[in-house]
């Protein structure tokens, strides 16, 4: 018999050495490639000691807010991975591009000053109105655009999941978080943006939701003590 309730935990991918080193780590002008700095971001870009910490209490609260064997989803960053690896040893988990974080094509890993001198036509957009921004270059999505759908396609998955799991773990990014939310609280985009701005979804945060009918509720938030 299928669950009658679905749990999804999005979870935030432990804190990295990009979080953690942000002041130095972008630098201006941009020591790589755009295309290098992507590969970068998505390959090679691993945790911290805190971060394996997160994950030790990611692995100490998981069972208790979701029970056992949930079916996991990771994007194709190394970082999400790494943390779904520490966190739920043993697990199987599937990777998906659905769950990536927002590609910033020709801009990532630039700094603001760089990335307005060097692409002046987007300042105004980057500035302003930063959920309709399409960085420029391959790849370049926006969070409303891109993002979003993404987002949309791996949402639209989980009532067939519910038929066989009771519970699903999403670890993902920070603006692939936005996105999600967007859909799971339905709400405006654009009050998710202002409330980042002031505070963003901490590293190995959880966000629960449940599944009932359709329609997705809010059911909790917990955070590391690390």
């Amino acid at each position: 018999m299928a669950p009658r309730t679905l749990t999804l935990a999005v979870i935030r991918h432990a804190e990295s050495t990009e979080n953690a080193t942000k002041p130095t780590f972008y630098r201006d002008p941009r020591p790589w490639t755009a295309a290098a700095a992507h590969a970068l971001s998505r390959d090679l870009v691993g945790l911290t000691p805190r971060g394996f910490e997160q994950c030790l209490w990611l692995r100490r609260t998981l069972p208790e807010l979701l029970g056992p064997a949930p079916v996991v989803r990771t994007s194709q960053y190394r970082r999400s991975q790494d943390t779904a690896a520490l966190a739920l040893p043993g697990a199987l988990s599937e990777v998906t591009a659905a769950l990536n974080e927002q590609h910033y094509g020709a801009a990532t890993y630039m700094t603001k000053r760089e990335l307005f001198a060097t692409f002046p036509e987007g300042a105004e957009d980057r500035r302003l109105r930063k959920h309709l921004w399409v960085p420029p270059g391959e790849g370049g999505e926006s969070l409303a655009g891109g993002v979003l759908r993404r987002a949309g396609t791996f949402l639209a998955t989980l009532p067939t999941t519910a038929a066989t799991a009771a519970a699903v773990v999403a670890v993902t990014h920070h603006t692939a978080i936005l996105a999600l939310r967007t859909l799971l609280e339905e709400r405006p985009v654009t009050d998710l943006v202002e409330e980042a701005r002031r505070r963003k979804t901490p590293n190995a945060a959880v966000l629960l939701y449940r599944l009932r009918d359709e329609r997705f509720e809010a059911a909790g938030v917990a955070e590391p003590d690390c």
